[in-house]
């Protein structure tokens, strides 16, 4: 069920930035200068709930900024960017003993870009930051509550495409490892 509404509001969301957003897209999707702020729900992944049929998650939210530092690499529609991301994702599992969890990461990504074809972006890059762990444990058998933490520093390779509907407005489909595989989500280039 939440995946159906999640498309409905992600092709309004598209409809709604195509038509608000007039301008056309330029020779090149990302260059030097460009700013672009993202947003992305995350699917998959350890986090999921598929492993607890009496669990409930909230998906993996992104939120991401790059900015391009280089352009014309070895040719005209190849760049490089930099930026940061902040991602958020819970799971609260009710069973016996039933135990909560959320996750919180922030970091720095690079991304090196290149356009194949008119309006996509695709890109692939690193990242490095940090996940702050919380873990709660509710043990109603021997009637205690337990507190735990492991955060850590983390990393992760990914791969990307921004297809833009106008010169400032795109959408956006990431793969890669982290807390989830697989992100979508739009993105606007200022």
């Amino acid at each position: 069920m939440f995946n159906f509404s999640l498309r409905k509001v992600a092709a309004a969301v598209a409809c709604l930035a195509a038509f608000t957003f007039g301008a056309t897209a330029g020779a090149q999707n990302f260059t030097k200068g460009d700013n672009v702020a993202s947003g992305a729900i995350g699917f998959g992944g350890y986090y999921s709930d598929v492993l607890y049929s009496e669990g409930s998650s909230l998906p993996v939210i992104s939120l991401y900024y790059e900015r391009g530092i280089k352009d014309n690499l070895w040719d005209e529609k190849s760049s490089i960017g930099i930026g940061g991301m902040l991602g958020y994702t819970s799971f609260d599992y009710g069973g016996l003993g039933g135990f909560k969890t959320s996750h919180t990461v922030i970091g720095a990504r690079g991304a090196l870009h290149y356009q194949f074809v008119d309006k996509l972006d695709t890109y692939t890059g690193l990242f490095l930051g940090y996940d702050i762990v919380s873990f709660k444990w509710n043990d109603s058998t021997w009637g205690g509550t337990n507190n735990a933490a492991g955060s850590a520093f983390d990393y992760s390779w990914f791969i990307g495409a921004r297809y833009y509907f106008t010169g400032t407005f795109a959408v956006f489909g990431e793969l890669g490892v982290g807390l989830a595989p697989v992100n979508i989500g739009v993105a606007l280039k200022f």
